[in-house]
């Protein structure tokens, strides 16, 4: 009886996503987000929330991130390139989730770790989960604990947000706002919650990562041949 319970659950779990999960239908998953469950106006800096939905038990790992403001600056960014707002919220389907100022939902990596704090996505990782990057450590935070917000130096010297010790990165598989289509892909990459766990409310079955962006330097036929039109994703296994 037991057994049988887990199999349904995990069916209903797989049946959260939206018709055309995985195929090359424009669903995006979770169009509408909803505001948060306290809407308290964003404050500058690494300041919280006092009704921030994280753990009150959460603790950041002191050793895992190097704290906000640290005086260890990073290289210079973009405007584009900097993440200066974490916001706990909802999202149709999926629920608890921590977007950027872009609305684009973040994600953690099972190949991570973070206790220490470590980042294992580099090369043509990184060009399909971008790292939410930071000039100071202190994006301005809604509904995400500032204790559990930290950084980590990237081997290119820049700074990586981190949430409970976490990497953070968004999808370039996102293309619309409050869209998750990273939820599990390669059974690794997970939505993250605003307490830094991985949410799991609605877990579709593996798919496979978009193919990192084509180099512009790329010879047009090579580029052609390595591209994937299918809409079944990349074979690429982070």
């Amino acid at each position: 009886m037991v057994v049988g319970t887990a199999i349904a659950a995990a069916f209903a779990l797989q049946g959260c996503a939206p018709a055309g999960y995985g195929s090359n239908a424009a669903a995006d998953y979770g169009n509408a987000a909803e505001p948060a469950s306290e809407n308290v106006a964003a404050t500058a800096g690494a300041t919280a929330d006092p009704n921030a939905t994280a753990d009150p038990n959460a603790q950041a790992d002191p050793n895992a991130t190097a704290p906000p403001g640290s005086e260890d600056a990073a290289p210079e960014l973009s405007e584009e390139a900097e993440t200066n707002t974490l916001t706990g919220t909802k999202v149709a389907r999926m629920g608890q989730v921590v977007e950027n100022e872009e609305q684009q939902v973040l994600y953690r990596f099972d190949n991570d770790s973070n206790s220490p704090a470590k980042s294992n996505c580099e090369g043509d990782c990184l060009k399909v989960w971008p790292a939410a990057l930071t000039t100071d450590g202190k994006p301005t935070l809604k509904g995400v604990d500032s204790k559990l917000v930290g950084t980590i130096t990237r081997s290119d010297g820049s700074k990586q947000l981190t949430l409970k010790g976490w990497p953070l990165y968004t999808y370039i598989g996102d293309t619309k706002p409050h869209a998750w289509k990273g939820q599990n892909v390669a059974g690794k990459w997970f939505v993250i919650q605003p307490d830094g766990a991985k949410n799991l409310t609605c877990l579709p079955a593996i798919s496979k990562a978009v193919a990192p962006p084509k180099d512009d330097s790329a010879d047009d036929a090579g580029a052609a041949s390595s591209s994937d039109d299918s809409g079944t994703g990349s074979d690429y296994s982070y």
